[in-house]
């Protein structure tokens, strides 16, 4: 099997089954991008563990995590500037934080080209929402290419690149998480030899400046290479027309794209049904000609998308403009604009216009799993801080979370970070819970990867006005939610930043630090902190031992794990281990007895100083 770093590296063509982020990668190498960035978020990050693979002299482009996705998108935009061929990805909310400079890329001339790659997450497999970032596309004139599996993944990205950088312009690919995620054997071409860019940023290609009467030139330049985009989306071959060889007594067709049309091809091969597909590849600008020639051709279209009702409008306005004889059917309801889309979805969804040809599936049950919230890692240092603040805060207590490992304290047993807006949100949202309440307590919490993200303007403010809030900073020393990518001041790249010194210089006046282990001097310095008149900030360090053990397990391969062990004799039945603390290594059993479960059980002994009974110890 190949190796991220040969998959990266490996000069002649050859197949390997990849999945699509990784499939991805290697087209970036392969189309000559000189210069890519992130902000880690699922369901992309595997781009950059590819990208990231081979040695630093062997890799093909230069990669750097920015600090949020807004910088990532300026830096690769400066490099496109200066006549770079670049690339941005990152998850679906991601756009919004990048989405101030993002909406101006398509009235400027980029030399190199940019791609800007989206993770999008019908079903919010790891989001809070299912935005559908195809209305950014409108909103920034921006065209979209949607790939519905790796191998087209690998090819739509190589046409993306080559075009952005023949038009000068952005363009958006947008995946799905399915298709990040989704493993198919893909044939790869050779490696170009490594180009030795020189900046090329010359004004003269500009404005760059898009204000006052500058604006209206530059948007008309931008509306004009919409319809570029437009004409080429008429005869390019990522649009295509999948004709069924049976017919019926009436002349049936889908429009779809993405995974969504690899969903109806199933049904549809299922049943033998009648019914032709249009699948788009470029989804927007939408191709009028093609579209308006489907459905000339068919007496009734079934218009099938994931989340909102995007193509759907704009199909159905293109057919009352051309005045076009062709009933269009669509999803009904509001549950149909939620979750990911699959076979039997897309076959229930037909199934609803046309069900002569789509009949229900032979039932079948299935035991349904026990139900299993997620879960803090064993050893985690924020389970330890929730644990000991919990029993800091004062009844009443407002409790304000935001993005992160730590997101998970709002479930049982800590049922803490009561309100989650976005990522940085925690310390503004709490501040202006304050305003008006002398009466209750509020208390934000915050990662030290989104402080540094999004949380320090907030931070700033707060401190500015010394906002009667509680701060707690949970310092795990990594960016552990998205698969332990740098953060500003963990070391791994360039000068540490201490948070401590960065809060001090911001004005902070209550400021306390300690081991989140240390669950007495945590409770006490949260008590001090609610106590203070004004802004408080605790910092509750612990390194994520996540990654922790696989760095010692790597370092130190014979060492041995010393678990904990409950004291049978000991044990008075309080279940604080199990049912307040929660660490997933304790089994509660029927009879009442509580057990270690030494699979899960790092030894971290965290767990010994919360147990009423003291029963549990070290095995010996």
């Amino acid at each position: 099997m190949l190796s991220l770093a040969g998959l990266m590296t490996e000069k002649e063509g050859f197949s390997a089954l990849v999945m699509g982020n990784h499939a991805l990668a290697r087209a970036m190498a392969e189309a000559g991008t000189a210069v890519a960035t992130s902000y880690p978020g699922s369901p992309t990050p595997e781009i950059a563990d590819a990208l990231l693979a081979p040695a630093e002299k062997d890799r093909p482009c230069h990669f750097e995590f920015a600090v949020n996705e807004k910088v990532a998108l300026e830096i690769a935009a400066g490099a496109s500037l200066n006549g770079h061929s670049s690339a941005v990805f990152f998850k679906s909310v991601g756009l919004n934080v990048a989405a101030d400079s993002l909406v101006q890329l398509a009235l400027m001339e980029l030399p190199g080209g940019m791609v800007v790659i989206l993770g999008d997450d019908p079903g919010a497999n790891s989001s809070q929402n299912e935005q559908d970032n195809r209305w950014f596309a409108r909103m920034a004139y921006m065209p979209v290419f949607e790939p519905a599996s790796p191998g087209e993944v690998y090819v739509m990205y190589k046409e993306a690149a080559a075009l952005a950088r023949e038009r000068r312009a952005p363009v958006f690919l947008r995946l799905t998480t399915h298709v990040c995620h989704a493993r198919q054997k893909v044939s790869f071409g050779t490696l170009p030899a490594r180009t030795d860019w020189k900046p090329r940023f010359d004004p003269a290609n500009g404005p760059y400046v898009p204000i006052t009467t500058t604006v209206f030139p530059l948007k008309k330049k931008a509306l004009e290479k919409l319809d570029a985009w437009a004409a080429y989306g008429e005869k390019s071959v990522l649009n295509a027309v999948y004709k069924t060889p049976v017919s019926g007594a009436k002349r049936l067709g889908v429009i779809s794209s993405g995974l969504p049309a690899l969903c109806l091809l199933e049904a549809v091969n299922a049943a033998g049904a009648p019914v032709d597909l249009l699948k788009l590849g470029l989804t927007y600008p939408l191709p009028e000609k093609l579209t308006a020639e489907f459905l000339h051709a068919h007496d009734e279209v079934y218009i099938l998308e994931e989340l909102d009702r995007v193509m759907e409008t704009e199909i159905k306005a293109l057919a009352y403009d051309r005045g076009i004889d062709c009933a269009i059917h669509s999803r009904k309801g509001n549950a149909a604009l939620m979750g990911e889309m699959s076979t039997e979805r897309a076959r229930a969804a037909v199934a609803a216009a046309w069900p002569e040809l789509f009949p229900a599936p032979e039932k079948r049950s299935f035991a349904l799993p026990a139900p299993r919230l997620p879960q803090m890692c064993p050893g985690c240092g924020h389970r330890s801080a929730f644990h000991a603040v919990k029993k800091a805060l004062p009844p009443g207590a407002i409790t304000v979370g935001d993005i992160g490992c730590h997101s998970m304290a709002f479930l049982p047993p800590y049922k803490m970070g009561e309100v989650l807006f976005s990522m940085g949100h925690s310390v503004s949202t709490a501040s202006g819970l304050a305003l008006n309440n002398s009466s209750r307590k509020v208390v934000a919490f915050v990662g030290d990867s989104t402080f540094f993200h999004a949380g320090m303007p907030g931070l700033v403010n707060a401190a500015w006005r010394d906002s009667d809030i509680t701060l707690v900073l949970l310092d795990n020393g990594t960016t552990a939610m998205t698969g332990h990518q740098p953060r500003p001041g963990n070391g791994e790249l360039g000068e540490r930043l201490a948070l401590f010194e960065i809060l001090e210089k911001l004005g902070v006046k209550f400021l306390r630090e300690c081991d989140a282990y240390d669950q007495p001097k945590l409770i006490d310095h949260m008590k001090a902190a609610m106590e203070h008149k004004g802004f408080a900030v605790v910092i509750a360090r612990h390194p994520c031992m996540l990654k922790f053990m696989r760095e010692r397990r790597r370092t130190s391969p014979g060492i041995k794990t010393q678990h904990v062990s409950v004291a049978q004799g000991s044990c008075a039945r309080h279940y604080v281990c199990a049912a307040e603390f929660a660490c997933p290594s304790f089994i509660r059993h029927e009879d009442g007895s509580v057990t270690v479960n030494t699979e899960l059980c790092i030894g971290d002994g965290s767990c010994m100083q919360t147990c009423p009974s003291q029963a549990i110890g070290r095995k010996k």
